[in-house]
């Protein structure tokens, strides 16, 4: 068994993780009618509840906020319900779960939004993706232009969703500011063109994610706040390094709980970009989660340079819900099922087996 600090105890608020090894979001796409999240997710989650924290799969803040068909939402109280089976399962196991709070903006399409409206935007800039809808991969709608007054609702949604959170008895939330979505969206110049207070400089692009993070926090805590970004992938940028800069230490001054960040080219197989994250965590004084393509051995050089607090491991939990065990004990990792990623029942989600040493056998 290999002695590291990853798999120490760390204080993250007024929580004790029982380890660094964060289980990162992961959309799956097995909510039940009604967006509501059933047992087989609470099973799911309790089985991977040996990572010192999860975070949830992103959960749409409204109807507007969702981009993919049978996502869970946190807007319902029959939402709220079905979560806090979850939330029971994993504190039942001896985990800690956070719940990362998502509005997808531009990246949706009409037959998932309210009325068949456009999807909500910063810029009617259409995003070169596709979502999961009606059963297909398809282009995303053409987007509208966000007002004034939309924004504020927004800001409104995210905060009643964190309060709807901890009212299904998560530790504490992540506001999804990462991957191309909403608040990413308002962040880089490439799909926000806007000449108002929420566009044109630094300080301006930054305004939602900061007002939606003191909202939250001003909810639930800045103890019980997160936030997850990502600096290069997704959108293009001109100016990344000051955009994100800016932003880390904003919310640094919050007292926001941790800066999750998805580490695009520092190591990891997404191509290089060039981004100092190093000079990013120099301006947030917190917990710094670092997350893209790690494994253990990276994790731990990092770790041992100082560059980041806990680590976030995705695909990598998706097939093997004892990953801390096994990462302890160097045992091999189960390889993920392609095809039973997205959508579906038990196989390819909760049916993974756990490893078990020939000599404990």
């Amino acid at each position: 068994m290999t002695d590291n600090t990853l798999f120490e105890p760390y204080k993250l608020g007024a929580l004790t993780l029982a380890n660094r090894i964060v289980m990162a979001p992961l959309t799956r796409n097995r909510a039940g009618p009604g967006f509501v999240p059933g047992d087989i997710v609470a099973k799911y989650y309790a089985q991977r509840a040996t990572a010192g924290l999860i975070i949830s799969e992103g959960a749409q803040i409204s109807q507007e906020g969702q981009g993919y068909q049978d996502t869970p939402g946190i807007y319902t109280q029959s939402q709220i319900d079905g979560w806090r089976k979850v939330t029971e399962a994993v504190h039942a196991k001896g985990g800690h779960i956070f719940l990362q709070l998502w509005h997808v903006g531009r990246v949706s399409h009409v037959d998932l939004q309210p009325n068949a409206q456009a999807p909500a935007a910063p810029s009617a800039i259409k995003a070169e993706t596709k979502v999961f809808v009606n059963n297909a991969f398809v282009d995303v709608s053409e987007p509208r232009t966000l007002k004034l007054d939309e924004i504020q609702a927004i800001i409104a949604d995210f905060r009643r969703a964190a309060a709807n959170a901890i009212a299904a008895g998560f530790d504490g939330v992540e506001v999804h500011g990462a991957n191309g979505y909403l608040l990413e969206q308002f962040a880089k110049d490439g799909s926000n063109t806007r000449t108002d207070a929420y566009g044109g400089s630094v300080e301006h692009r930054a305004r939602l994610i900061l007002e939606v993070a003191a909202a939250v926090a001003a909810e639930v805590g800045a103890h019980r706040t997160g936030v997850r970004i990502s600096p290069v992938n997704s959108i293009t940028s001109s100016d990344p390094q000051a955009q994100f800069n800016y932003i880390a230490e904003k919310l640094g001054h919050m007292g926001i709980a941790y800066l999750h960040v998805v580490e695009a080219g520092r190591g990891g197989p997404q191509e290089a970009a060039t981004f100092d994250y190093t000079e990013l965590r120099t301006k947030f004084a917190n917990t710094y989660i670092a997350n893209s393509g790690y494994n253990l051995e990276l994790a731990t050089s990092r770790f041992t340079q100082g560059d980041a607090d806990l680590f976030s491991f995705g695909r990598p939990f998706i097939a093997n819900p004892d990953l801390v065990e096994r990462l302890k004990t160097a045992a091999p990792l189960a390889e993920v099922n392609p095809a039973t990623i997205y959508g579906g029942g038990a196989e390819g989600y909760t049916d993974y087996p756990f490893f078990v040493a020939s000599n404990h056998g």
